[in-house]
């Protein structure tokens, strides 16, 4: 008989807010700023599955960068403010709210992956002589 241990999981996006972990929701994710731990440290979940690579990255300059982006082009119009401003509060907004945002984007991807069973992609037909492309 085996001991099955049910865990109150919290949703991806609470998981990534806390930076805690995706199967307990009390572990701690992270090791560093941005290094993952090896194991949670409440319930034991191996992390090696996680592999969020740039994702994390991407997101987060994409979309920090179109805030930043939108609200520099409207002051530009509507207070047309010496460059110097722009150089003083642009560039510490961009490094600011990519710095703020980047260790819940990727805990909240880390928990995406761990709740859908995200896996690396395999080719059906690899290996199989019976594969017919006529199916596709």
């Amino acid at each position: 008989m085996t001991d099955d241990v049910f865990y109150d999981s919290p949703t991806p996006l609470e998981a990534g807010l806390k930076c805690c972990c995706p199967r307990c929701g009390q572990g701690k994710l992270f090791q560093g700023f941005l290094k993952l731990a090896p194991k949670c440290d409440q319930c034991g979940l191996d992390y090696g599955f996680a592999d969020p690579a740039d994702g994390p990255a991407f997101f987060v300059m994409s979309g920090v960068g179109i805030v930043v982006t939108a609200f520099f082009a409207w002051a530009e119009v509507a207070w047309q403010p010496p460059i110097w401003v722009h150089l003083v509060t642009t560039f510490p907004a961009l490094i600011l709210g990519c710095l703020a945002t980047l260790r819940p984007v990727k805990s909240w991807l880390v928990a995406a992956q761990y709740i859908n069973k995200a896996e690396e992609g395999r080719f059906e037909s690899l290996g199989r002589h019976d594969f017919d492309e006529r199916r596709l």
